[in-house]
């Protein structure tokens, strides 16, 4: 019996009528502008630390072309790339200039986006990867082919 009280307790409320909605606001509040916050560029792109860092990343590239090659003439097998590709002296070339690229083109996006911290961060991985594959490529132990009599 006290469920069809309750039930008759709001029967007794006042509805919202036609044309209107519970969540309604105010009209002078929906009018407002609130503007977005703007990511604010706390430094300029090319300044000194992303230059150095863009130069510290085309230098290991460099390295990791010159590490390669050796490695390579050493009778080594390259395990990222097919061993074509890297033998190819204008193509190999070519494709350590477009990861320096890739590298800075990452940067300047995040850049934009307002990753100030994650910018200069892609080019310090990128050099600690180029590094330790350049240390490595150096440190393997040279294969010699036997040659048949």
């Amino acid at each position: 019996m006290t469920m069809f009280s309750c039930l008759g307790a709001f029967a007794q409320d006042n509805f919202p009528t036609a044309g209107t909605t519970v969540f309604s606001t105010p009209p002078d509040v929906r009018r407002q502008q609130i503007p977005l916050p703007t990511p604010i560029a706390s430094h300029k792109f090319l300044d000194g630390t992303n230059k150095s860092l863009f130069a510290g990343v085309a230098a290991f590239r460099a390295l990791d072309y010159a590490s390669t090659r050796n490695m390579r003439a050493r009778g080594r097998e390259e395990i990222l790339l097919n061993n074509d590709v890297v033998d190819n002296l204008p193509a190999f070339a070519a494709i350590e200039a477009a990861g320096t690229a890739t590298s800075i083109g990452l940067s300047y996006w995040l850049h934009r986006k307002g990753h100030h911290s994650l910018e200069r961060w892609v080019s310090i991985i990128h050099i600690s990867g180029a590094g330790f594959g350049s240390a490595r490529n150096y440190l393997l132990v040279t294969k010699r082919r036997v040659p048949a009599f």
